[in-house]
């Protein structure tokens, strides 16, 4: 690997998957922008970057789907994860003002987020783009008039643009978790302690089986943190479960897996890392 890591990011230069991948990687990196998720995949199955910062879910928007089943159908390892503060603000152009805006732009995820501020003003135009930053990026570069961003503080500062409403997200306590991804080949930035894991599988189409998958691990002590369905496309009526795990004890973890795999099709573990921690 060269000495400047390679990170693939949802999103463009002073967006929350850029901040994140500084925090967690350092200054000294290369970031490759990705317009969308997929977009994002693909860059890693090409081998044109190292490693990925992904989000996953957020605590007031809820999961990002699709992100789960790209992940399972690719080669990526989660290595670790990042919960990060999002603080969510509206900017516009030099002299604008709020009673001058007729249209509000930013990431779908953004704009759940910010809902509550955003039904405050039924007569401007909501619409959503690829991402964050790059809203605040066309207001700056296309010197828009009436146009407002919903952006980081970051991206204010990098595209000159005054913060015309700050925090405007719906609660304060607004964590994205992002997931770091990996290819099977990374040898370097690997988690030197786990404790959590996330796992896929189908439980089989007989009464009980997905019970017992829980209660095995119940049995082991283990944490089910998290539990989250998604269709088996082209199949009615089945699902992949996707399951994160935090233990104390890695072996009995390890039984675990083994335990239930009678029960399950398809098990697949995404990642085993370090839990990650709220970064405010």
């Amino acid at each position: 690997m060269s000495n400047k890591p390679k990170i693939a990011i949802q999103g463009f230069e002073a967006s929350f998957h850029e901040i994140v991948a500084l925090h967690y990687f350092g200054e000294n990196i290369k970031t490759i922008e990705c317009a969308s998720f997929p977009k994002l995949f693909q860059v890693m199955e090409k081998h044109q970057a190292d490693f990925a910062v992904c989000a996953i879910e957020n605590s007031l928007a809820g999961s990002i789907l699709p992100n789960y089943a790209y992940l399972r159908n690719s080669d990526l390892t989660i290595i670790g994860e990042v919960y990060w503060r999002i603080e969510m603000n509206l900017m516009a152009l030099p002299n604008q003002q709020m009673e001058q805006i007729n249209e509000i732009h930013s990431h779908p995820m953004a704009l759940l987020q910010c809902r509550k501020f955003l039904e405050q003003y039924p007569n401007i135009q909501i619409a959503e783009s690829n991402d964050t930053a790059l809203s605040a990026k066309e207001i700056k570069e296309n010197h828009i008039k009436h146009r407002a961003a919903i952006a980081s503080k970051r991206a204010a500062q990098l595209y000159g643009l005054p913060i015309i409403a700050a925090d405007i997200h719906d609660n304060k306590r607004n964590f994205t978790r992002f997931l770091i991804l990996a290819p099977p080949t990374a040898t370097e930035h690997l988690p030197t302690e786990i404790n959590k894991s996330s796992i896929s599988f189908r439980a089989h189409h007989t009464p009980g089986s997905l019970a017992k998958v829980l209660t095995i691990i119940g049995e082991h002590n283990i944490n089910l943190t998290k539990i989250q369905s998604l269709p088996v496309i082209g199949e009615e009526w089945q699902y992949y479960m996707y399951a994160d795990l935090e233990f104390d004890d890695i072996v009995s973890y390890k039984k675990m897996l083994k335990e239930i795999k009678p029960f399950t099709t398809s098990l697949k573990v995404l990642g085993e890392y370090k839990q990650g921690n709220k970064i405010a």
